[in-house]
């Protein structure tokens, strides 16, 4: 959308380059552009609204003897179902060194050994132990308090909480500023944040689902309003379920980390059978939608499914893995002496703004990296710990393109004005879309079923009125959904009953944009209406 469009508000400096999101991927983006001013844009205090602080895993890199980058990328490759590009995941799992020794300058204080050497463990797929931890569970949250420890010494760096970005600001075909609101469900009064160079680390599309374990901020606004001002979206069908969310009531899920089944937890039913193992010769380490879909199997035939870390992990629990002992204390669990009862839960979008090996979009002057970017490393499957590698390696990619091709612009101004937002009322009809997300475009998907999602979809687009929230909501779930109609087959994350092999024809990735999406939701809205070659071509098109 041009500026012209968002009339009456105020018109504010943010300086030479704005960042929009304050998890891993902007933080140490920012902090790898320092001296050079950056605005960074955060829906809530720094810390406290990111998926980066909630992550358990840690880093994979391959950094104890023996391995390689090569055998990493390699494990990427084949984790990622026959569509990760080869050349990003060589780049990341090569870059994994060094981006490390940037954390441990920063501070973070991952595990050792006796001898000083980082620890590494096992997780799901590595075919090495290679992930880097902190205190067994508490990765993203140690590297989180670095890094923001790091940014308040950093006086380059300009942190503005409490405001949130809802649409692009185009000029003459170039993203030179955001739009944005005090954070909430609100109607906005017109803010527009002006910069030279925009990057967006905002995060992943967790929200969008009614069990995730993401932040409930999290609803794909950022791949969302860059669809909206014409950027190319990839691999939006594919949404990595974590298999083993801790069931109860919480909103969000809290997670119990797959380093517990590297540690040796095995999944059991109500009974105490072992069920992962006539599943997939790695059972409970197979990969991550192997295991999400036979957990959810188990609860869909009406049993139960647990972690039992009785044996593996036991008294050593609190110590070995403080996080989750403690989520399960409050859920009135005692996994020392019980099971955890687990279920499958919307972890992290593999899709997203496609962007190249310097995380540049299809868009001139913006940039994208973590969650919401998609790079071509995960294909239709997230390996383990890969993410935040992926937001790390291309947090310092983006910045060294910045600096080298953007020249410096004139400072930010030096605040940003009170503006007034009314409430608006959507909460009923946000979790109406996240039922039906869950529903229909969830852990196991049907032709018919995500046909009546995209119907519903265009009821719920046709209230949504001018909401920002549910504008944003809306675009990220047609794009998701319009994806998975497509890809008539199952790959990865992307599982489809009624096409359960996987199907040559569809070994490469998906490019979209909103007007192809708009194209196919209207095909499928007049149910008897032919689809267009046009619209059959869509989603084998190639990112320029």
């Amino acid at each position: 959308m041009s500026m012209t469009t968002q009339t009456g508000g105020h018109i504010v400096n943010a300086g030479d380059v704005l960042i929009v999101g304050a998890g891993l991927a902007g933080l140490f983006t920012a902090l790898k552009l320092s001296p050079r001013p950056v605005t960074v844009l955060a829906a809530a205090p720094i810390g406290d609204g990111a998926s980066s602080a909630w992550a358990q895993g840690g880093i994979a890199a391959a950094i104890s003897e023996g391995d390689t980058p090569e055998e990493h990328a390699a494990d990427t490759i084949a984790a990622g179902a026959g569509i990760v590009d080869p050349e990003i995941a060589q780049l990341i799992a090569s870059e994994a060194s060094e981006r490390i020794q940037d954390l441990l300058s920063l501070g973070v204080p991952f595990d050792r050994d006796l001898e000083g050497k980082l620890t590494v463990g096992l997780e799901a797929a590595h075919s090495r132990s290679r992930i880097v931890h902190v205190q067994g569970d508490r990765a993203g949250r140690a590297i989180m308090e670095a890094l923001i420890a790091a940014v308040r010494k950093t006086p380059s760096i300009r942190i503005v909480e409490g405001f949130s970005a809802y649409e692009l600001a185009l000029e003459e075909g170039k993203v030179a500023g955001v739009f944005v609101q005090p954070t909430g469900d609100l109607e906005p009064s017109p803010l527009l944040l002006r910069a030279r160079s925009v990057v967006l680390a905002s995060g992943g599309a967790g929200g969008l689902y009614k069990v995730t374990t993401n932040p409930l901020s999290s609803r794909g606004d950022g791949f969302a309003m860059a669809a909206r001002a014409g950027a190319v979206i990839a691999d939006p069908e594919f949404v990595q379920f974590h298999p083993t969310a801790i069931a109860g009531v919480q909103d969000p899920a809290p997670l119990a980390t797959e380093a517990l089944r590297g540690a040796g937890a095995t999944l059991i039913d109500e009974t105490g059978t072992r069920f992962m193992k006539a599943v997939h010769k790695d059972a409970e380490l197979g990969p991550r939608d192997v295991v999400a879909r036979s957990i959810a199997r188990v609860i869909a035939e009406g049993g139960k499914a647990y972690l039992d870390a009785r044996q593996a992990v036991g008294a050593g629990f609190e110590e070995a893995f403080p996080t989750v002992f403690k989520n399960c204390q409050r859920m009135g669990i005692d996994p020392v002496t019980e099971p955890i009862p687990v279920a499958p839960a919307m972890h992290y979008h593999m899709g997203g703004i496609a962007v190249d090996k310097d995380g540049r979009s299809s868009l001139p002057g913006l940039w994208a990296c973590g969650e919401v970017a998609s790079t071509g490393a995960h294909g239709a499957n997230r390996l383990a710990s890969n993410s935040l590698l992926e937001a790390v390696v291309f947090g310092a990619r983006i910045a060294e393109d910045i600096l080298a091709s953007v020249d410096a612009g004139p400072a930010a101004t030096a605040a940003i004005p009170a503006i007034r937002a009314r409430r608006s009322h959507t909460v009923p009809i946000v979790q109406e879309l996240r039922d039906l997300m869950t529903r229909h475009v969830g852990v196991v998907r049907t032709g018919d079923g995500l046909t009546q999602a995209l119907q519903e979809i265009v009821r719920i687009e046709r209230a949504a009125g001018s909401s920002p929230t549910l504008v944003n909501m809306v675009t990220a779930a047609k794009l998701i959904t319009t994806a998975a109609l497509q890809r008539e087959e199952s790959r990865g994350g992307h599982f489809r009953i009624d096409q359960p092999q996987t199907d040559v024809n569809w070994e490469h990735r998906t490019f979209i944009t909103l007007e192809d999406a708009n194209s196919i939701t209207e095909s499928v809205a007049r149910p008897h209406a032919p689809m267009s070659a046009r619209e059959r071509r869509t989603l084998t098109k190639s990112f320029p």
